[in-house]
């Protein structure tokens, strides 16, 4: 299941689903707009089974929220970019199915992802394919 946080724009979370990708938007379609807590967000997360969660909050982006089956993924690229930022990371080889995801926290920026294996203590990264 793919989570959009609040803040990510409707109107980018409306080109995910024309290009056929189906997420819950907190704020929208599940949740409170008034989730602002980062505890309240993660408490829904974990009631959820193998949610993909995209975020733009940078609080999100610290290894202790690892889970095994949550993966939680920070976006840094420009707003209007964040549809095609999300489709690009799920469409990457290494994070294309909910079990390669899961336990990982991730950060997607221009040049690649950076991200955090549940298991693991060090970040690892992977570039972007041109």
């Amino acid at each position: 299941m793919i989570v959009l946080d609040h803040n990510i724009p409707r109107d980018q979370a409306l080109l995910l689903r024309r290009w056929r990708l189906r997420a819950n938007h907190i704020g929208f379609e599940v949740g409170r707009p008034e989730w602002q807590d980062q505890q309240e967000v993660l408490r829904y997360l974990h009631r959820l089974k193998a949610p993909t969660f995209f975020t733009r909050d940078a609080g999100f982006f610290r290894q202790r929220l690892s889970h095994p089956r949550i993966c939680i993924v920070l976006l840094t690229g420009r707003v209007l970019d964040t549809a095609a930022d999300i489709r690009r990371f799920l469409g990457h080889a290494r994070f294309a199915t909910r079990a390669r995801r899961n336990g990982l926290v991730a950060k997607v920026t221009p040049s690649g992802v950076i991200f955090w294996e549940h298991t693991k203590r060090s970040q690892r990264r992977v570039a972007w394919r041109r």
